[in-house]
């Protein structure tokens, strides 16, 4: 990630930690990360332990990656199917045709947005 994302890693959320109050407190970093660099999102399949109620104090909101995909296609649907073809392209253990790409996102829990995204697998 680090290589591919430039700016990814978080530094400073430390001193938020103390005052982040999660069901896992194994959780503490990523809210305290999230509130350190301005996110208004955790994207996260695990909802049930970044509830809204401390969310909503940092102005953040917990998104399932799905929904997030939805909403940046939604945003921009050429930016969407670019990312996506230089992601699918880079596959080399194994390589993945649009389909078995598809499948994979469709398998990992992005069901609509696998959906979606078949309308537009000439551009995958």
């Amino acid at each position: 990630m680090n290589k591919h994302v430039r700016g990814c890693l978080v530094t400073g959320y430390e001193a938020f930690e103390p005052f982040v109050k999660l069901p896992d407190e194994d959780d503490r970093h990523v809210l305290a990360a999230a509130i350190a660099c301005g996110a208004q999102a955790i994207v996260t399949f695990n909802l049930k332990d970044f509830p809204a109620e401390e969310l909503d104090k940092y102005g953040i909101e917990a998104i399932p990656p799905d929904v997030f995909v939805q909403n940046q296609f939604d945003l921009n649907p050429a930016l969407v199917c670019q990312v996506i073809k230089r992601h699918r392209e880079s596959l080399r253990k194994p390589p993945k045709s649009i389909a078995d790409y598809l499948d994979t996102l469709e398998a990992c829990g992005l069901v609509v947005s696998a959906e979606i995204l078949r309308g537009y697998a000439e551009n995958l």
